[in-house]
């Protein structure tokens, strides 16, 4: 029974962030005719937020491989300010 209620319930993990996304845009449409731009800001974040997770759900992206990816950002950031010249412009002025 458990392993029936889990699987239904990893099911609509991707239903829940399409959901989210939708009250978000909802939520953001009201704050801004109300010139609630502070909430209207949050609001659209969270609803990018719930896109996100909605896309890596698709692309089957879990948290794991996320931060392997992101590990993987920062050694190639690493590698590539390495190779930078000392005398590289911080500024344009």
């Amino acid at each position: 029974m458990a392993t029936i209620t889990t699987g239904v319930l990893l099911f609509r993990w991707p239903l829940l962030s399409a959901v989210l996304m939708f009250l978000a845009s909802s939520l953001n449409i009201r704050f801004r005719k109300s010139e609630y731009i502070g909430l209207a800001a949050i609001s659209s974040t969270l609803g990018v937020a719930a896109a996100c997770w909605f896309a890596t759900d698709l692309l089957g992206i879990n948290m794991i491989e996320a931060s392997a990816i992101w590990g993987n950002m920062k050694v190639l950031m690493v590698e590539i300010m390495s190779q930078t010249p000392p005398t590289w412009p911080i500024a344009v002025t």
